[in-house]
């Protein structure tokens, strides 16, 4: 089993990103929100699992250990494969996925695509007892991290930033403010973040 790749990023596209380990290129499929934070020539720590078919091996990626555990845990869902459980980690964390699922918010799991209706009833019903406990016990920063990071990405998107530039700035921001940045207003971060854009 790989468990994670660690290396420089060589390429990447929409939904995948060529990192060089040693001198070995490995493709790894990833989530598309993280695929546009990656920036080309920059180091990349990724968790990763092999998925065996029987005609591919596919090794896909995540930013964190937990997303690549939950996406394990969705292909326990009868009828959920590697793509519609990439498709769930693009577009929400896993902790939003666990409440999803907990308070079985159907509505939110049919927005991924691939899913549909009786997915997200299969997937409330196979997994809410499995992720109850994810749901209740993530931690109010986490929950913290979560919301501000989102609501950050959308505002620049809105002001014309691209995908991977308001990711970079968002990082560049948390890294400035370190562990304050959670406590910190909203809009008090989009200022930053424009400030910090500007300097570059």
């Amino acid at each position: 089993m790989i468990a994670s790749v660690s290396g420089v990023v060589k390429a990447t596209t929409l939904n995948s990103a060529i990192i060089e380990v040693v001198v070995v290129g490995i493709q790894v499929s990833l989530p598309a929100r993280f695929a546009a934070s990656l920036v080309v020539g920059t180091h990349a720590d990724i968790f990763t699992t092999l998925v065996v078919r029987e005609d591919s091996l596919t090794l896909f990626g995540f930013d964190r250990a937990n997303s690549r555990d939950f996406f394990e845990l969705l292909q326990s869902v009868s009828g959920i494969g590697p793509k519609v459980a990439q498709s769930a980690l693009s577009i929400y964390e896993p902790e939003e996925l666990a409440s999803a699922i907990a308070s079985e918010n159907s509505a939110a799991l049919e927005r991924i695509p691939g899913l549909g209706k009786k997915g997200a009833q299969r997937t409330v019903l196979e997994l809410k007892d499995k992720v109850s406990d994810l749901a209740r016990t993530q931690s109010a920063g986490s929950t913290s991290k979560s919301h501000w990071r989102t609501q950050l990405q959308s505002a620049l998107i809105g002001l014309g930033f691209t995908a991977r530039d308001a990711e970079s700035t968002i990082d560049a921001v948390a890294s400035d403010l370190g562990a304050k940045v959670d406590e910190t207003d909203i809009s008090e971060l989009l200022k930053l973040a424009l400030q910090n854009r500007g300097r570059g």
